[in-house]
């Protein structure tokens, strides 16, 4: 049976893992956590909310599943991350889903809690209508914020020096010398760093809703209160 793409968010479990540690100086090992923790609330109910994807929650450490299945929304597959490092982990990802026969495999980040639900239509299209092999979603730090494939592709993830500026563009040099076509989305940005997360407060205060968690952790955590 062919299943609807996949959208895997690849997350780790508030609590059980080091998260958000580039924000720890400025917030706090506590504050950071809870504010991944309403990231990652936020990233999965919009997940599910997207037409024609399938939403799964990609966990990590394994043993955290009962404490994911809690978090995420009714109905939500969720599946272990494998071992290994991120390459490693997405690729095995990737393999998995297809394998399950979904009609592709969309890997985002958990903290990307304001991502437009356009950018993940537009990737989906994409593979559906066969006018790439490989999307990328590129981040404004170097890296990326979503990657997808309709079929597996072990090598595009292999040796690259992951958490450097340099990522976006190692692996496009990677899909290209494997033939791969590829679709750039926009470019987005996820939120690590204390410059980031000011530029995230200045875009929950406009109009538009969304993120209703972060905007709450945002509201209480204001300049002076914390």
């Amino acid at each position: 049976m062919i299943r609807p793409p996949a959208l895997a968010v690849m997350a780790r479990a508030p609590g059980s893992e080091r998260v958000k540690s580039r924000l720890h100086a400025a917030l706090g090992v506590g504050a950071a956590t809870l504010l991944y923790r309403c990231f990652l609330l936020d990233g999965l109910e919009a997940a599910a909310a997207v037409p024609g994807l399938a939403p799964v929650l990609a966990f990590s450490p394994p043993h955290a599943e009962r404490a994911m299945a809690a978090l995420a929304p009714a109905g939500m597959r969720l599946v272990a991350q494998a071992a290994g490092d991120l390459g490693a982990r997405m690729a095995h990802l990737v393999v998995e889903l297809l394998a399950d026969g979904h009609r592709a495999a969309l890997l985002i980040g958990s903290d990307l809690p304001t991502l437009p639900a356009a950018h993940l239509i537009e990737a989906s299209r994409a593979l559906a209508a066969g006018a790439a092999d490989v999307v990328l979603g590129p981040a404004e730090d170097g890296g990326y914020y979503l990657i997808g494939l309709a079929r597996p592709a072990p090598a595009l993830f292999e040796g690259i020096a992951w958490s450097t500026g340099g990522v976006l563009a190692a692996t496009r040099a990677r899909a290209r010398g494997l033939g791969l076509r590829e679709h750039l989305l926009p470019a987005w940005y996820d939120v690590d760093t204390p410059a980031d997360l000011d530029r995230l407060r200045r875009d929950l205060s406009l109009p538009g809703g969304g993120a209703r968690r972060t905007r709450r952790w945002l509201a209480a955590f204001a300049p002076g209160r914390g």
